[in-house]
């Protein structure tokens, strides 16, 4: 009767104990996958930041364009900063901007073309830990002259908002997410571009918004994640043979 009770408990640690592994197994090649693709990201996004800047695409183009092929993309052309009111958005720091790793504001304003469309400019990073708006409005304002200027940037296109991003804050015309399509409808600039342009140059005197050139350097821990998991694949497996074979010694069997 005994013997009878006991081959099920067994069987079913060692399915509990394969379906641990099976799981662990799948996640250590997950994040191996995840690693691969992030390396294949990289290189493309390195060959794109390094090549010459090309035309902006034409506003009859715009509709045909694609984050993953054209986000990133140098472009130049020239612009009239319009005189709308600007909005922040929230840095804690940046992936693609080395000289911006701590918290700050990126500050987007609109730019019309000769043509009249209406294309989103991230003209920079303002360090302002206190989100102070005054500062804001002071490094935004010289911006707005009324004259066109030749501006280079990479094609960037809105970030989707996630349940844990704070609402934006009206009143600082401040915002979390770089949405900027939903930032231009809340602040009545019209109908904008399906991108936005982060500028690499003009740089104003005091470089304030700061912009600059781009550089991938996005967090690759995909290899250690996966050796965690294929070793906790392992020590499940290893725990369940030396409970099996200190079951049998308890037992008296050989």
């Amino acid at each position: 009767m005994n013997s009878t009770a006991r081959k099920p408990r067994v069987a079913g640690f060692a399915l509990f104990t394969l379906f641990l592994t099976a799981v662990f197994v799948a996640l250590g090649v997950w994040q191996l996958q995840r690693r691969t693709a992030k390396h294949e990201l990289v290189a493309a996004l390195t060959e794109r930041l390094a090549q010459a800047p090309v035309a902006l695409p034409l506003p009859s183009q715009w509709a045909a364009l694609d984050p993953a092929r054209d986000e990133f993309r140098r472009v130049t052309f020239t612009a009239t900063y319009a005189p709308l009111p600007d909005a922040m958005v929230y840095s804690s720091g940046s992936a693609v901007r080395k000289d911006a790793s701590g918290p700050g504001t990126w500050a987007f304003l609109p730019a019309r073309l000769a043509g009249g469309e209406v294309v989103v400019i991230d003209a920079g990073f303002v360090e302002n830990t206190m989100q102070d708006r005054r500062v804001e409005d002071r490094a935004v304002k010289k911006l707005v002259t009324g004259q066109p200027v030749v501006l280079t940037g990479y094609l960037r296109f809105p970030e989707a908002s996630g349940w844990m991003n704070p609402a934006e804050n009206r009143d600082k015309r401040l915002w979390f997410v770089r949405d900027h399509r939903a930032i231009a409808s809340a602040l009545g600039w019209g109908a904008v571009a399906p991108f936005y342009v982060d500028l690499e140059q003009p740089a104003p005197e005091n470089n304030i918004p700061r912009p600059g050139p781009l550089d991938v350097h996005l967090k690759d821990d995909h290899l250690q994640y996966a050796i965690t998991w294929f070793t906790l694949a392992g020590a499940v497996l290893i725990a369940f043979g030396v409970w099996v074979r200190t079951r049998r010694e308890s037992q008296g069997r050989p």
